[in-house]
């Protein structure tokens, strides 16, 4: 489980079949099968040393995310679980990504560094988000700031633009997006509601049969 609080950025160094390597500062705090969330896709930790660590990305995990584009020296979040005492800093996120958003465009708004982000929201994740709801995008949590039909639109501070990978995103990028739990959850639960069926309409011949 994270929080969509992104901890570090680490980089690229191969990705070679299903086998990523990554060179990245929190390699020397890992160890063996611990799990760390790389564009916001929980991934078990393999052979961790003082400076990389590695991956096993399996056929799902390269065709539902953006991980499949990643190349030597790319930028990449990374954020470790939850322990008991942490703070919730951003939403639930569990690193199961639903799916790959195109990012349509990434502005700078002021002298400050503020930015905002828009991205094309797959029509098949398009009802689980609501403006003011949360979304993780490449694992980083966020607030739907403005939603038009299939664009959702973020803001971006200039802490979370200079310490994760957005400040190298362009339009046409693949941004990994993981819906809300809740409204995951909250729509198979209205699946499973038994849905009263509508009353006989009155008529008067019901009314005889009913010895009226």
């Amino acid at each position: 489980m994270f929080t969509g609080i992104i901890e570090a950025m680490g980089t690229v160094g191969e990705l070679k079949g299903g086998r990523l390597t990554l060179r990245a500062p929190l390699a020397a705090e890992l160890k063996e099968a611990d799990s760390i969330a790389v564009n916001g896709v929980c991934l078990t930790a393999l052979a961790p040393d003082k400076e990389t660590v590695q991956f096993d990305l399996s056929p799902e995990t390269l065709m539902r995310t953006n991980l499949h584009a990643l190349a030597p020296g790319s930028p990449v979040n990374l954020e470790r679980p939850l322990t008991p005492t942490s703070r919730l800093g951003g939403h639930i996120v569990q690193g199961h990504v639903d799916g790959v958003a195109e990012l349509v465009s990434y502005k700078r708004l002021d002298a400050e560094g503020n930015h905002w982000l828009a991205v094309r929201v797959p029509p098949e994740l398009q009802r689980y988000v609501a403006w003011k709801g949360s979304v993780a995008l490449d694992g980083i949590s966020l607030t739907i700031a403005s939603l038009e039909k299939h664009i959702l639109g973020v803001a971006i501070i200039p802490f979370t633009h200079t310490h994760t990978n957005l400040q190298v995103r362009r339009p046409g990028d693949l941004i990994n997006m993981e819906c809300d739990l809740i409204a995951r959850y909250l729509e198979r639960l209205m699946e499973n509601i038994e849905r009263p069926q509508p009353k006989e309409k009155l008529t008067v011949d019901r009314l005889i049969d009913e010895g009226f």
